[in-house]
């Protein structure tokens, strides 16, 4: 008995101190569950949000983003869709350029508006909600720029090594 309680305390020790370290994603525009500034949206600036990545595994190659709201009268809506983002970064700035490649290797993928790159929050009807999720992913895809996001999760599938969520809401 005393070997099984053993056990499980390593176990739980284990445990909590991998949740601690887990990859994050965070935002100094808001915090995550909160209101998405209107300069981020449709009725404002319309320019991507601020990102901080924390706690990137170190055997990870790169980092995929894809901003979605399940919220949408049609189904999910596709906001963003960002890949091959060096782990070596430690986030990215707002107002990311439209451009299919970026600086370092970085790719955009297409929105649902039908065009590259970041598409802010445009909800047509009360309070929808917006989750941007990373992937940490251990190689750099290497892929053309323009992948829609199922294409990016079919991708990506056998790479992920961490996640991580930060959701914001917004309201028109």
């Amino acid at each position: 008995m005393k070997v099984v309680a053993l056990i499980l305390t390593l176990l739980l020790t284990l445990y909590s101190s991998t949740k601690e370290h887990a990859m994050q994603l965070l935002s100094p525009a808001f915090e995550n569950g909160k209101l998405i500034p209107v300069k981020y949206t449709c009725d404002g600036e319309d320019i991507s949000i601020p990102l901080i990545f924390q706690n990137v595994p170190s055997e990870a190659k790169s980092i995929a983003i894809i901003m979605d709201d399940p919220d949408a009268p049609m189904g999910v809506f596709v906001h963003w869709v960002i890949y091959d983002i060096p782990t070596n970064l430690q986030g990215l700035p707002e107002g990311v350029p439209n451009y299919p490649e970026l600086e370092y290797g970085i790719k955009q993928g297409r929105n649902d508006f039908g065009k590259i790159g970041y598409g802010g929050p445009c909800p047509p009807n009360g309070a929808h909600r917006y989750f941007i999720k990373a992937y940490a992913l251990s190689k750099v895809l290497g892929v053309q720029p323009g992948l829609t996001k199922q294409e990016l999760l079919e991708l990506i599938k056998p790479y992920i090594i961490d996640e991580a969520v930060l959701m914001g809401i917004y309201e028109r």
